[in-house]
């Protein structure tokens, strides 16, 4: 009998024990709804306050209810219970109201950019075809840097030739042309005996008819520079500076690129453009410098003197 009442002692005494150990099962149902509750309120601020820093929530605590005198009162956690339910309430209000904002602000996204389209096809005037435009001849360029001075922008128009003579057709007919197996090479050096024989015309002809041949062959360089030389001797300084530049432009490094900068000194001096000439012969001086030969740079003395460089 005693052996009962001590069991049945025990087992009072342990079950409010328990009871008090064991965690509230509200309590932990409430905590998890208010992490969720959380989450939900970061996303909710992360889509309305994209940029700034969001605003706190205000949460009030709901009215108590009156409770009748007698009546027991509520415990913490039906007082909790109570304010998450009303956040959840809450949050669905805000987060329907953030759906249907973004909504419509994506609506008037879409009808101002067709707006805006319709509006500059309409502004966009009709296309204009682009005139023509002269090649303006570019400054006179060393390895590799430039330099200001430029030949004659504009070639004078072509003057019809005079008729040949016969007798100046025979001479002419009378200058050897060399067959020596390099075609380069021989059509260079006929154009050489047509200007060497002051047949400057056909020399011209000739001469640019072999540059345009054999524009990347080693001779070239020397036609190019003797084709400027025979317009300078003909009375086109112009044609002459264009010339010269474009053999100094296209091969510096040519066998005549130095003496295509001499003389577009002196066909610039002939045009009057001194200053432009002793750019020119300043470019000479620092590209080619020691390796100027003795009638190079005796031509680039007399040019600046009638330059008047300084």
């Amino acid at each position: 009998m005693r052996h009962v009442l001590f069991a049945t002692s025990a087992m009072a005494w342990s079950a409010p024990l328990l009871l008090a150990l064991a965690p509230p099962v509200s309590a932990q149902t409430v905590e998890g709804r208010v992490d969720r509750l959380e989450k939900e309120m970061r996303a909710v601020q992360r889509k309305v306050f994209p940029a700034g820093t969001p605003i706190e929530a205000q949460i009030t605590k709901p009215t108590a209810p009156t409770i009748a005198p007698g009546s027991p009162s509520s415990s913490p956690i039906s007082d909790l219970t109570a304010r998450v339910g009303a956040l959840e309430s809450q949050l669905s209000s805000i987060t329907g109201q953030v759906e249907e904002n973004s909504f419509k602000l994506k609506q008037l996204e879409d009808a101002f950019n067709r707006y805006k389209a319709d509006t500059d096809a309409r502004l966009v005037p009709a296309e204009v075809p682009v005139a023509t435009r002269p090649t303006v001849a570019a400054p006179v360029a060393a390895d590799p840097t430039p330099v200001t001075a430029k030949p004659a922008a504009a070639a004078p128009k072509p003057v019809a030739a005079a008729p040949v003579s016969e007798a100046r057709k025979t001479a002419v007919a009378a200058i050897e042309r060399p067959d020596t197996g390099d075609a380069a090479m021989d059509a260079y050096t006929y154009g050489y005996r047509l200007w060497d024989a002051k047949f400057y015309p056909e020399a011209q002809a000739q001469l640019k008819a072999t540059v345009d041949k054999y524009g990347t062959a080693s001779v070239a360089s020397r036609a190019a520079n003797l084709l400027g030389r025979a317009y300078l001797d003909d009375g086109k300084p112009a044609l002459a500076s264009v010339a010269f530049y474009e053999n100094y432009q296209k091969r510096p490094r040519g066998d005549r690129a130095a003496d295509s900068l001499a003389y577009l000194g002196e066909a610039l001096i002939q045009l009057k453009k001194p200053a432009d000439a002793c750019k020119v012969y300043a470019e000479l001086e620092q590209v080619y410098g020691e390796s100027l030969s003795s009638s190079l740079r005796g031509m680039m003395a007399q040019g600046r003197t009638k330059a008047k460089c300084n």
